[in-house]
């Protein structure tokens, strides 16, 4: 399979463009051979909306995780999270990245003004997670913020005792206020990553259809696995995010091809494509639901929020 050639008959064709009533391009239920038959075909995913709950908690915690930026993870926390709690779940987000990008993109916060981040959750004994977390916007989510200040906990949780456990430890007052809890990795396989690998329950793990998200793949996998052995028998990968997707490309399809080759039904059918929509949600400090309710990528997140949901329903982890 060649990484560089591209579908020039197709590059004229329209790719989402956010607007209302755009249909969103699916990679399913088509054949589409170039020179190389691609294998990504598969039946269109159609899940039903969630049932609604009588009682909330406890909750499934969720990271979401690949060492490589730039892939969506912080786009995948704001927009999933908002579209679960759309569906009457209560939701907390986590920013775990000393970057403070899901804090910024979802509250329009400034990080360097903020008195209480997790940082101080985890290294004082004193502060609780309620002294931390913020409400949001949006009904039913919540957000636990973050800031530069992270960077030092790296280094300052290498004597503390149990120290992959940290945040575990820091989330368990409020695991049964909440339906769902949603951890925004930093783009590495630090420490931090380690302690939010080993408070989940499952990792979403989000990758760019395009070659060089592919090739640090082995490396996250690797981590997970040493996790699930020495810290966290229980963790397992809910699934494989496909984001960024641009169908024009032939490109782009050949990597989600070798993504579903490579891991089968671990990758969700719900697949997000590229559309200016979203950095525009993100200047304006709201998810993509909220700012431009009947976008195509709108209503991609809200497909997957209820592929997600359905797969823990039918799991041993069921929310």
């Amino acid at each position: 399979m060649s990484w560089s050639r591209y579908d020039d008959a197709e590059a004229g064709a329209p790719i989402d463009d956010g607007m209302h009533g755009a249909a969103a391009s699916s990679p399913w239920g088509e054949t589409r051979s170039t020179g190389d038959e691609l294998q990504t075909t598969r039946a269109k995913p159609s899940f039903p909306d969630p049932e609604p709950l009588d009682r909330h908690g406890p909750a499934r915690i969720v990271a979401l995780c690949n060492q490589k930026g730039g892939v969506g993870k912080t786009t995948t926390t704001i927009n999933l999270g908002a579209a679960i709690a759309e569906f009457g779940r209560r939701v907390l987000l986590v920013d775990f990245d000393p970057q403070g990008a899901l804090s910024v993109g979802l509250g329009r916060l400034d990080p360097r003004e903020l008195d209480l981040t997790v940082y101080n959750l985890l290294m004082e004994r004193d502060v609780t997670v309620e002294d931390v977390l913020l409400k949001t916007d949006v009904d039913g989510l919540d957000l636990i913020p973050s800031n530069i200040d992270l960077s030092a906990a790296e280094v300052q949780l290498v004597g503390e005792v149990a120290r992959e456990q940290m945040l575990k430890r820091a989330l368990r007052p409020v695991l049964d206020d909440y339906d769902v809890v949603l951890i925004d990795c930093q783009p590495s396989l630090g420490l931090l990553t380690v302690n939010a690998l080993t408070a989940a329950d499952g990792v979403v793990v989000p990758l760019e259809c395009e070659f060089f998200a592919l090739r640090g793949v082995a490396l996250l996998m690797d981590t997970i696995e040493k996790v699930q052995e020495r810290l966290n028998e229980e963790l397992v990968i809910d699934g494989f995010l496909g984001t960024m997707y641009d169908p024009r490309t032939l490109h782009a399809r050949e990597v989600l091809s070798t993504i579903v080759e490579g891991f089968g039904d671990k990758v969700y059918g719900t697949v997000i494509n590229r559309t200016i929509r979203f950095p525009d949600a993100t200047v304006a400090g709201e998810p993509i639901t909220r700012f431009d309710s009947s976008s195509a990528g709108a209503t991609a997140y809200r497909d997957l929020a209820k592929e997600v949901l359905a797969r823990w329903a039918n799991s041993d982890h069921a929310v």
